[in-house]
Parts: C-alpha cells; structure tokens; sequence
C-alpha cells in the first residue's frame, strides 16, 4: 500500500462499536470442550456487503444469508463449525431461522439484521438440542476483547487461528479494519471454501461497501486454491458501521480508493494466511504469468498450473519440475506459444524459449525444497497478468480425508439419522 497502516490487536472486534463472543456447544462432539459457536454484533446499525459460493449445491445459512444481504443489512452474524448444515432439505432452512431467531430476538434485531454461517461435516443434520440452550450464554458474553476468539470458533480442519486488524488514517479520521477466516481444506478459487468476516467503522453506503467488497474478493480469495474443490458454504461477509465518525466516503473519490486499498489488502493477507494452513501442506507457491495476450488467458494459465495434481505433487517432492508447469499451460486452452514461454523459479530460469535452461538442476531444486517459493511464467505475447497462491498435495492430505465416518456414528447417537 501506499500509506501508512498499522497492525492492531483484536481481529474482527477491533473497529469501533463492534462486540465479538464464542462458546462451546460440542456441535459435532459433545465430549470435546472446543469453542464451536461465535457472534459478531454492532452497537449500531451496519451497511453490510458479502459473496458466496458458486457451488450450485448451496447450505441452508448460505441462501437465507444471501437473501438477507441482498434485502437488506446485517448487524450481527452468528457462525458455527463442526456441521455444515449443508444438503440438509427444508429442515436444515428452519434450522438456519432458528440460529438466526436466536440471537436476533434478545438483541433487539429483526432476523433479517443476522447472517448466518455454518461450516464443518455435510449432509447431516444441525444439533439444535446443543445449540439452542447457549444463546443466551453466548449474548451475555459479548465484549470488544474476544476477537481471537471468534477465530477460533469457526475453525474446523485449520491447525490455527487467522486474523488480522488495522488502523490508518482516512481523510483525517482514524479508521480500523478486522477479519477473521477459516479455511484449510477444499479451497479453490470462485470462491475458496471459507468463511470470513471483516468490520469496519468507516461510513460508506451499501453500494460502495458492495464493490469495494467484490473487487477485493476477486483478487484475493478468488486467487488461491489447496486442492481444487468448492464448498457449499464459502461466505465473506463485511459490516461497517460508521462509528469511526468522520464524512461518509464519496464513491470514487481518493478517501474511497484508500478504503478499497486497505480492505484488497487485509483480504489477501488472510487468504494466504489459509493457503499456509492448508490441509497438512508443506509449500505455500506463489504462482505468477506475465506477459499473456489477455486477461483471461492469463487467469487461465495460472488456474491450471495451480490446480494440477502432477505439479502440486512435485512441489511436495521439492521437484523443479518445470515440464509439468509447461504440460498444464498447455492446456490451459489460453492462447500460447510453446517457443516463446519462459519459467523462473525465485527468478532462476529453469525453462528458456520452452527448452531446459542452462540454470543447474542442483539449484533449482534448493529453490523448490524451500517452504514458500515463487514460480514466474513469461508467456512473451502481451501484457496481461495474472497471479495466484497454492500448495503442494501430500501423502498426508490423503490419509487425512479419507473417511468422515466417526462424524456420522455421533449423529446416529444423537438421533439425527
């Protein structure tokens, strides 16, 4: 960025006027003292802008949320982990009204003023019976300290919390910018598996809110991928409620694009903050195409070098394996030419003209052994660019999803199937 920002405690309840709390229910395992339950509320009333999945299988919080933002604004959220309610028919519709009746009704809120969200095991049924008896508990625990909690929260397969706050000035006015997301497996860009929930205390309209919201999105979340699958939960959700005080930002004016700077920022800080958490990945790989005839071509290029199993395979290895880098541009169905395409690892050529370089194997292979390390594609035709965040796949990975079964054998003591 071009101004100054400074990093602050307190994730997504560091702006102004905003409440955070988190509890245990024992959602998916009554056993495990674990906090599953969060709550983000605003004092005061919100502008609030989101995206969602683009899975056509979409959860029951997914659509009642979308509907809400679409009709109106959001001033509370209330997120759960451990069960996806997801592929869970009329009833899991009625389960996501009542998580939002919940908490709406003691707050003084309608139930379209609450998003919900939900992430954690498809296709079986919410517990209500553990989750309903906590929300009285859960509101009477909201407090501006409890951020990092709230991360915690929301995490399932993750190995660790991810949040970020900042503070800049904005016009004269001292203005904070939270988050918080969640995501390790089944990520993959339009959008990554993931939730994320960011406040602010800036005023804005809904509108400016809204694209600031999708133009962020696009080159943040929208650029990374673990292994290449797309919920049916994905939600970034952002409030702002104006409490900062200050002039309310005028679309396209400077204090706008300052604005939209810092929240592109913060989101593509947290989005490699998932990549780095993947499930039970070693490399974080920053993928980059230069030169392309179009944008798209060059979108297109890196999608398929960073979803490619065979190369997400040799990054595992630490295999500078440049010809499987080149075999995924060459399917990539973007407008190439073989003899024209150049391959850098950290800035070492590894591939000249679409031949071996003269770079020696012993030290590519010192690069692609590093934990994070940066691939560069000159396509050599144009000048559209494109990047993007991925990770190696691992023995590990597999073994890790192979079976969802101890999931299913709660829900049958529970009764739910």
């Amino acid at each position: 960025m071009d101004f100054p920002i400074n990093r602050i405690k307190g994730g997504v309840g560091a702006a102004k006027g905003f409440l955070t709390s988190a509890i245990a229910c024992g959602i998916k395992n009554p056993a495990v003292e674990r906090l599953d339950l969060a709550l983000i509320h605003s004092e005061t009333p919100c502008v609030s802008a989101g995206t969602f999945t683009t899975n056509r299988v979409k959860a029951a919080p997914v659509k009642m949320t979308q509907t809400h933002v679409r009709k109106g604004n959001l001033r509370a959220i209330v997120a759960n982990s451990g069960n996806a309610n997801a592929c869970t028919g009329m009833q899991g519709i009625h389960d996501a009204r009542a998580m939002a009746d919940g908490v709406a009704k003691p707050l003084g809120l309608k139930r379209g003023e609450v998003g919900v969200c939900s992430t954690g095991v498809i296709g079986l049924p919410m517990p209500m019976m553990r989750i309903e008896p906590h929300f009285e508990k859960l509101i009477d625990g909201l407090a501006r300290s409890k951020g990092d909690e709230v991360a915690r929260a929301i995490m399932t397969s993750d190995t660790r919390p991810k949040e970020l706050a900042i503070s800049f000035d904005l016009g004269g006015t001292r203005v904070r910018l939270g988050g918080c997301v969640k995501g390790a497996g089944m990520i993959c860009p339009s959008m990554a598996t993931m939730l994320c929930f960011i406040t602010t205390d800036v005023v804005i309209s809904k509108e400016d809110l809204q694209r600031a919201v999708l133009e962020a999105v696009e080159e943040s979340f929208n650029r990374i991928t673990i292994d290449g699958d797309t919920s049916t939960n994905d939600t970034v959700l952002v409030l702002a409620n104006g409490a900062s005080g200050g002039r309310r930002l005028r679309r396209n004016g400077p204090r706008c694009r300052q604005f939209r700077e810092a929240l592109k920022w913060l989101m593509l800080e947290l989005a490699k903050a998932i990549v780095r958490d993947g499930e039970r990945v070693t490399k974080f790989v920053h993928v980059k195409v230069r030169g392309a005839r179009t944008y798209l071509d060059a979108k297109k290029v890196a999608e398929a070098v960073c979803k490619s199993a065979l190369v997400k395979s040799s990054w595992n290895g630490g295999d500078p394996n440049w010809g499987r880098v080149l075999h995924a541009v060459g399917y990539s169905r973007a407008s190439i030419r073989e003899e024209l395409i150049d391959i850098l690892y950290d800035g070492t050529p590894a591939c000249t003209g679409g031949l071996q370089a003269t770079t020696a194997m012993e030290k590519l292979r010192d690069i692609a052994a590093k934990p994070e390390f940066e691939i560069e594609i000159r396509l050599n035709q144009g000048s559209a660019e494109y990047d993007m965040y991925s990770s190696d796949f691992s023995p590990e990975y597999i073994d890790f999803n192979r079976s969802e079964y101890a999931y299913w054998k709660q829900a049958r003591k529970d009764g739910l199937v």
